[in-house]
């Protein structure tokens, strides 16, 4: 199969215009694409030959990405705007030969044909024969039908339908088998190098519908709802367990960057203000003009913060998350003491520095080892926020700075704006982090509108979010 970009297809628009609407799509998954590198890319395409894909994929990714972590975004972007072919790629004739055309006259392919392909191309190991068998795949199994009535966008490939038939997973043994491995060492590295191909097989099929259904529903509507998004732009309450994990592996570099900018914070804070008379006797090294002036360092001492986490049904992967990233900022202060609620109040600070790496699991863990559910299931702000005053309140001091996290939805319970109202009282400044978007506070059972009255209630639904909030307010 060649790997040229397709500059034939009907409606695209000049390659310019292609570039412009791929780079407004990367600015939607929030990658941070400005004038100047827009410029580079349209550069970049003028000095590199189109008929080598990759190498203009690489090309534009020097240009357009400036941070880690946006590659997989950009990649699936790139397959949509600048597609390998048009049409389908694949055709078996009744001999079983593949002339790369499509062909009236073919053999339908079933799924036991199109799994025979893909167990021997996991056999040979080849990254061409993966993507024949992967056009192939979603040609035969991942048709789907257009819908109708007046929303109906039209008939499109579906790569969740194609994987559910072909179950690529089942082929590994097959392939293993035709592959002869012996037993032992070797047999256990073939048995990985296979498994990962069946993950980039699974990532083929994925772009291969993508780039099938952008023909027909549009390069814009697919690059917007087809790819998947960056970690940082994944919504706490929507996200899946894999992409609860992919969040794991961004509390460590996250938190080290809010470390350097809170050292930073505390270090201008701490600087105070000018001592006049010792600026005035270093000036006179200068013949009086006060070039280094002399500063009063306060050495304030670092601040003691509290935790106040929902632990409940889908608010427990962003409670998890942001305990996670603030137990990794712990040496920025004095104290930090951690408490999970569901409908009753308890310490969790031992069971979340226990190194629980997995959000999703730190909150079952405080689950199955705290009392935050003595009576049910569902959260009740009011009883947990007056637990917490009673039992813990001795906790909050004038140096305390407070964090609620929780969607405030009470469940038409009393919500006992009073003992918020004495959380506050007690301390130094207390803020409330919310995961839900601010259009849906005060609708249903929520009850946002009302705590916000009392304290300042901040939306964070995504790891972008919430690490310009936490920046922003935790104390120095």
């Amino acid at each position: 199969m060649t790997d040229r970009v397709s500059t034939s297809d009907s409606g695209a628009g000049s390659l310019p215009g292609r570039l412009v609407a791929m780079v407004e799509a990367l600015r939607g998954h929030g990658m941070v694409v400005g004038t100047s590198e827009t410029v580079d890319a349209a550069q970049v395409m003028g000095v590199l030959t189109l008929a080598d894909r990759d190498l203009l994929r690489e090309g534009l990714a020097a240009a357009l990405i400036r941070r880690t972590g946006q590659r997989r975004v950009f990649d699936a972007v790139f397959d949509v705007y600048f597609p390998a072919a048009v049409g389908a790629r694949t055709s078996v004739r009744e001999d079983g030969a593949d002339d790369g055309t499509a062909s009236p006259t073919a053999r339908p392919r079933g799924v036991d044909d199109v799994r025979d392909d893909l167990v021997e191309a996991l056999a040979q190991g080849g990254r061409e024969a993966l993507e024949d068998v992967a056009a192939a795949a979603v040609d035969a199994l991942g048709a789907i039908q257009a819908g109708s009535g007046p929303g109906a966008a039209g008939a499109g490939w579906s790569a969740r339908q194609t994987l559910e038939q072909l179950r690529p997973q089942t082929a590994i043994v097959r392939a293993l088998a035709q592959r002869g491995s012996t037993a032992g060492f070797g047999e256990r590295l073939d048995r990985d190098e296979v498994r990962r191909d069946v993950e980039r097989f699974r990532e083929l099929v994925q772009t291969e519908a993508s780039r099938r259904t952008a023909e027909v529903r549009g390069r814009d509507r697919v690059a917007k709802y087809a790819v998947r998004p960056d970690a940082s732009q994944v919504e706490f309450l929507a996200a899946s367990r894999e992409q609860v994990l992919e969040l794991r592996r961004t509390v460590q570099p996250l938190a080290r960057r809010l470390a350097t900018r809170l050292s930073a914070r505390r270090r201008r804070r701490n600087r105070g203000q000018v001592d006049i008379r010792r600026t005035l006797r270093r000036s006179m090294s200068y013949g009086g003009v006060p070039l280094n002036p002399v500063f009063e360092h306060r050495r304030k001492a670092r601040p003691e913060l509290v935790l106040l986490c929902d632990t409940s049904g889908s608010v427990a992967g962003f409670a998890g998350f942001t305990m996670l990233l603030v137990q990794a900022l712990r040496d920025q202060f004095s104290k930090v003491r951690v408490f999970a609620f569901v409908n009753h109040t308890d310490e969790v600070t031992e069971l979340v520095t226990g190194g629980e790496a997995d959000p999703a699991a730190l909150a079952e863990r405080i689950a199955a080892n705290a009392n935050v559910a003595p009576w049910h299931a569902s959260s009740d702000y009011g009883r947990a926020l007056r637990s917490f005053v009673t039992r813990y309140g001795a906790v909050i001091g004038p140096r305390t700075s407070v964090l609620i996290l929780g969607d405030a939805r009470a469940n038409h319970l009393d919500p006992d704006l009073d003992a918020l109202r004495d959380i506050v009282g007690r301390a130094r400044r207390t803020f409330w982090l919310n995961p839900e978007h601010e259009s849906r506070w005060g609708l249903g059972d929520s009850v946002a509108p009302a705590y916000a009255q009392i304290v300042d209630m901040h939306e964070c639904r995504t790891v972008d979010q919430l690490s310009g909030v936490v920046g922003r307010l935790l104390p120095v």
